[in-house]
């Protein structure tokens, strides 16, 4: 089977899929959470693995940067692989000086700078928006770990290195985080008639310029991955 990004077999991906950027994260979280871990896809070194937590499959895969990339690779789970649920567990920078490094933001929504879901042949704008069950089993999961995470939209932008504005332009209108997939993963959830959410940690601040180092960016965003597992399994329950 496989596709040109995806060597895995039909059945090697459980039905939820924890989605980092990062490949390392990835297996950060396959060699740390999961037990009896196999590697499953290394397709130009994008990890994929899938294990058991407290006895329910779950499977971690990396998405790449951008919303290309997070396009192509939930694209295939979706589609290819019969996945029902992609969490992104991933990094954000914060648009409010009220958020903290580590703080976790969930996006309800997705506001996007990107043309991505031009190719869906809509005529107007697509709002890419989180599957409600996953949001509030999530929310539900971080508030019995003594967390009350903000829940809102954030900006998924084509743009990293931004010449002007740098995302700020979009708090006045209650913008939480900016990120780089979630609009293309909502969009591509939705196409597909599968479910999709976003956990991010605050890993850098726009606002106060502060920022975590990239080797605590890889192995340190536990609570994220904690909130994340217990969401895959109660989804399985």
């Amino acid at each position: 089977m496989g596709t040109p990004h995806n060597e895995a077999a039909r059945g090697d991906f459980a039905p939820t899929v924890l989605m980092p950027g990062d490949p390392l994260r990835a297996r950060f979280i396959a060699e740390t959470f999961l037990e009896d871990a196999r590697l499953v896809n290394n397709v130009r070194g994008v990890q994929g693995w899938t294990g058991t937590y407290q006895g329910v499959p779950v499977s971690t895969m990396a998405s790449g940067m951008g919303i290309p990339s997070m396009g192509i690779y939930s694209h295939e789970l979706f589609h290819v692989y019969g996945v029902e649920n992609i969490i992104r567990v991933g990094t954000t920078g914060a648009l409010s000086a009220n958020l903290k490094l580590r703080d976790l933001v969930i996006a309800q929504g997705a506001c996007t700078d990107s043309n991505f879901a031009h190719h869906l042949g809509l005529p107007g704008t697509f709002a890419p928006i989180a599957d409600f069950t996953l949001l509030e089993t999530a929310v539900a999961a971080a508030r019995e770990r003594g967390m009350e995470p903000p829940v809102g939209n954030i900006l998924s932008s084509d743009v990293f290195y931004f010449k002007k504005g740098g995302g700020l332009e979009w708090a006045d209108l209650g913008v939480l985080a900016i990120d780089m997939e979630t609009a293309g993963l909502y969009a591509t959830a939705a196409e597909a008639g599968k479910r999709a959410l976003t956990i991010c940690t605050v890993t850098d601040n726009l606002v106060t310029g502060e920022a975590l180092p990239p080797a605590e960016r890889q192995s340190s965003l536990n609570e994220m991955m904690e909130v994340a597992l217990e969401t895959a399994l109660r989804m399985a329950g």
